[in-house]
């Protein structure tokens, strides 16, 4: 399997060449094209089987804003190709599991090989009551191969080595090596939070990399809304 990322563009996008009986998995709705002889299978975004398996996608779903399904790409012929690219513009990075292996964020995740495993973790329950990205639930690696993670704007990759507390803004954080500590919580408690503008944080402690993106989506969010139309009594 190759994976091509484009950058000649304004906002880039993946090309995955495959060989016959090789598959991977793509976030659901990210397919640009494909060849003939690729072939698309909707799967189920969590563990486990039968109805119980579709009650904890559609759950997870629910808080965490992640699709129910996830999309299996199966190449049947000599030689096939899909190209795929995030809903929103950004970026593109690749990595390597294997020797690491990583977290993502909600909404971070866009391809992996079919031998990268992974589990969708639900946070600690004081975690959790934040809500917001990576709130309720993170997406942990395994396995060995290639993972394509995508971000709001530009990726940049910062190197911790043995921090006692590094914090980053919550919807800032892309994916972040699963060897490495970390929490969330409010910025300067709830009223500093009103006051700086800043909200729910994640503070990182450990050797490892963590990969943010340099824009917020909810705060881009929240600059539309003057914008959007509204209901009118009249």
């Amino acid at each position: 399997m190759e994976y091509k990322i484009e950058t000649e563009m304004q906002f880039p996008m993946a090309r995955i060449v495959m060989t016959q009986g090789e598959s991977a998995r793509i976030a659901h709705g990210s397919m640009i094209y494909r060849t003939s002889g690729v072939d698309l299978n909707a799967k189920l975004n969590a563990s486990g089987s039968g109805f119980g398996k579709f009650v904890k996608a559609v759950a997870r779903s629910a808080v965490s804003g992640e699709s129910v399904f996830i999309t299996e790409v199966v190449c049947n012929a000599p030689r096939g190709k899909i190209a795929i690219a995030p809903t929103f513009p950004g970026s593109i990075c690749r990595l390597d599991v294997g020797e690491k292996q990583y977290r993502l964020n909600d909404r971070s995740f866009l391809a992996m090989d079919s031998t990268v495993n992974y589990t969708m973790e639900r946070q600690q329950l004081g975690k959790a009551l934040f809500g917001g990205q990576g709130g309720f639930f993170v997406m942990t690696t395994d396995g060995r191969g290639v993972l394509l993670i995508n971000a709001f704007g530009s990726i940049k990759e910062i190197q911790l080595t043995d921090a006692s507390e590094f914090v980053i803004d919550n919807y800032h954080v892309v994916a972040w090596d699963r060897n490495l500590n970390y929490r969330i919580e409010m910025q300067s408690g709830f009223l500093g939070s009103i006051g700086t503008g800043e909200g729910v944080v994640n503070v990182f402690s450990g050797t490892g990399k963590v990969l943010v993106q340099s824009l917020n989506i909810q705060a881009f969010a929240n600059q539309l809304i003057p914008f959007l139309p509204t209901n009118s009594s009249s």
